[in-house]
C-alpha cells in the first residue's frame, strides 16, 4: 500500500524503498501489491462513475449501480491503508523500515477519507430513504465536488506507479510475495460482494428513480390534487 486515499495508489510511503519480495517475507510489500491492485480496479470503476454525472439523466440507473458495487471495494481500499497506517504508527519494524509517510499525502488522507464517507453515505442514504432531493442531494453534491478536488490529486500523484505496480500479482515472472493467492481472493471477492449488494438492491434503486426528488413528488401530488377539487371557472 502507499495511498492514503480511497482509490489509486501505491504508496504514500516514501519511493525507492527496497522491499523483500521472497516467497515468506513480511508484509509491507504483500499489503502494498493488495492496495495497488485494488486502487487499479477502482481507477476505472470510478472513471465510469463519475461519467456517469455529466448526463444524470439518462444515466441515473447505471449510477446508483456502481455507487453500490463500488461499496466493498472501497472499503477494501480503505482497510489495507488503514492497515499500513496503524501498522508504521504502532511502530511495526517492518512498516517503518518502508520509510515515513509523505507529509502531502499524510495531510490530504483524512480529508480524502472524509469526503469518500460522506459521498458514499449520502448516496446510500438516498437509496435508503427512497428519493433523491432535499438536503441529502445537496450533501451528496458538495461532498462529491470535495472528492472530486482531492482524488484528481491523488490520482496525479500516483497514476505512474498504480498503472504500473497494480497488476503485479496478477502476472507470472515477476517477483512472488507471500499471499498472493489470497490477495487475489480477497480483491476478486470485494468485486463480487459489490454486484451481489447492487443486485440485492435494484428494488430500492427502481424506487429512488421512479420517485425523483422528494420535495417535486410532493408537490406534483398536491398540485394534481388541488387541480382536481377546484371548482370549474364560470363563464
Amino acid at each position: 500500500m502507499r495511498s492514503a486515499g480511497p482509490v489509486c495508489g501505491s504508496s504514500i510511503f516514501r519511493p525507492g524503498v527496497r522491499h523483500d519480495t521472497r516467497v515468506g517475507a513480511p508484509g509491507p510489500e504483500g499489503n502494498e501489491r493488495l492496495t495497488s491492485s485494488t486502487g487499479l480496479v477502482l481507477l476505472v470503476l470510478l472513471a465510469v462513475e463519475t461519467l456517469t454525472t455529466l448526463a444524470l439523466g439518462s444515466y441515473l440507473d447505471v449510477h446508483l449501480f456502481l455507487g453500490l458495487l463500488l461499496l466493498p471495494p472501497v472499503a477494501l481500499k480503505l482497510g489495507s491503508t488503514g492497515w499500513r497506517f496503524a501498522r508504521y504508527y504502532t511502530r511495526n519494524v517492518h512498516y517503518v523500515r518502508a520509510g515515513p509517510p509523505r507529509m502531502l499525502m499524510r495531510v490530504l488522507a483524512p480529508l480524502l477519507v472524509a469526503s469518500t464517507l460522506a459521498l458514499f453515505g449520502t448516496g446510500v442514504a438516498m437509496i435508503v430513504v427512497g428519493h433523491r432531493g432535499g438536503e441529502l442531494r445537496t450533501l451528496h453534491t458538495y461532498s462529491f465536488v470535495a472528492w472530486g478536488v482531492l482524488i484528481g490529486v491523488h490520482v496525479l500523484a500516483y497514476l505512474t506507479r498504480v498503472l504500473r505496480d497494480g497488476t503485479k500479482d496478477w502476472r507470472n515472472g515477476v517477483g512472488v510475495v507471500a499471499g498472493v493467492w489470497s490477495r487475489r481472493a480477497i480483491l476478486v471477492g470485494a468485486l463480487l460482494a459489490g454486484v451481489v449488494l447492487a443486485v440485492a438492491t435494484l428494488p430500492s434503486q427502481r424506487t429512488v428513480l421512479h420517485h425523483g426528488g422528494h420535495r417535486n413528488h410532493h408537490e406534483g401530488r398536491s398540485g394534481s390534487r388541488f387541480v382536481a377539487t377546484s371548482p370549474r371557472r364560470q363563464p
